[in-house]
């Protein structure tokens, strides 16, 4: 979207919205103007974070402005580089923090990243199936052709996750690679592959459902702990979750056990200043009413929504406002230390590693670091889950 048009739409949001302003500023101190990336112009991440700019303009009198980036590192670029405050990432944050797969490069590494709120809501993410090879559980995608995007790591370790639930890898499934996202939906549609990776409310989703195979999603018992680990070993990201909307019919009325993660991932610098994260996670919790009907999915915002012991550590101000709202706890505490101590060994890890002339050559630096991290995490007795 163009500039222009991007400032005019945030600045006409708050008449067409209905917000009211009747939310008061008091402890809630934010910078006149912030600077957030987010997915594209097209995205629902995109269209939340102009729901919550408008809500902070008019409420706060802060101005958002947002930068639309077309893919994961053009997302985090920008906040690595300390031009935006904050990015409204997808599970490639997940992977930054980590310092792997396509931030295992010599501009990147593990980044000091720290949550400052998520959403979940009502769709999951999960392989649509085409509907006519009676598939009901990942299991029942053995020897089934399953689509790979090159190229894209976040998509292809989702599918790598719910083979695993199933007890299968990628060897017990014909594996059909595709240059991208839209193009692997092309394929099931003609008969080239059977599933793809997906969030269960897209387009594309919407398109194979009414295409002549049909759509299907593989169920996940909620009660199968050794699926779960499994699939957790792989992706620790992913948690369990009711799909109450999705492509095919899925609804409140005819829900699907299946897995997702949050998105967007609301996350800053841990030297994001502790005033701007505390008022902001303040600000989004009061302010909810005002902007969780303006966009898909910005309902998931909401406190009771959130996973206080994810994958990624809290901004110590989030951890603050948590603490004075009465809902942080001991084990919540315990597993944030876990979290900071994993965050330190890994910078401090890398800091040594790259001081010590690693190997030129792209690939073979991917390849040391990745032994170099994982022997590190282990002997701290850490799971490295990427290798």
């Amino acid at each position: 979207m163009h500039r222009l048009a991007r400032a005019t739409l945030l600045a006409s949001l708050p008449l067409y919205l209905g917000l009211t302003g009747a939310v008061q500023a008091k402890d809630v101190e934010l910078p006149k103007t912030m600077a957030w990336s987010a997915y594209g112009s097209n995205s629902s991440g995109y269209t939340q974070a102009v729901a919550i700019g408008a809500m902070l303009q008019n409420n706060y009198g802060t101005a958002l402005r947002v930068l639309p980036g077309e893919n994961d590192v053009s997302r985090m670029t920008p906040l690595k580089g300390g031009r935006v405050d904050i990015c409204a990432c997808g599970i490639a944050a997940y992977f930054g923090a980590e310092g792997v797969l396509m931030f295992a490069t010599p501009n990147w590494g593990p980044q000091p990243l720290r949550v400052i709120t998520t959403s979940i809501a009502s769709f999951s993410m999960s392989p649509a199936v085409a509907g006519d090879i009676e598939v009901k559980t990942p299991a029942d995608l053995k020897g089934r052709k399953i689509s790979y995007i090159r190229g894209d790591d976040a998509l292809n370790k989702g599918t790598e996750a719910y083979l695993a639930f199933g007890g299968l890898t990628w060897d017990d499934v014909e594996r059909v690679d595709f240059p991208g996202y839209g193009r692997s939906f092309d394929g099931i549609i003609s008969g080239q592959s059977d599933a793809a990776f997906t969030s269960t409310v897209t387009p594309v989703a919407q398109q194979l459902a009414s295409s002549p195979r049909g759509i299907t999603w593989p169920e996940l018992d909620p009660n199968d702990k050794e699926g779960w680990a499994r699939m957790q070993k792989v992706a620790p990201y992913f948690q369990p979750h009711v799909m109450t909307s999705g492509a095919g019919g899925v609804s409140k009325g005819n829900p699907v056990d299946s897995a997702s993660y949050p998105y967007p991932i609301i996350v800053g610098n841990a030297d994001l200043k502790d005033k701007t994260a505390y008022s902001l996670i303040k600000a989004l919790q009061d302010g909810l009413d005002d902007y969780k009907d303006a966009a898909p999915g910005a309902a998931g915002y909401a406190m009771d929504k959130q996973n206080m012991t994810w994958v990624i550590p809290f901004h110590d101000a989030v951890v603050d406002y948590y603490k004075e709202k009465g809902v942080w706890t001991d084990a919540m505490q315990a597993h944030q230390d876990q979290l900071v101590k994993r965050q330190n060994l890994l910078l401090n890890t890398w800091k040594t590693f790259t001081a010590g002339n690693p190997p030129g050559d792209e690939e073979a630096f991917a390849q040391a670091w990745m032994k170099t991290r994982a022997d590190a995490l282990r002997q701290a007795g850490l799971e490295p889950v990427f290798e």
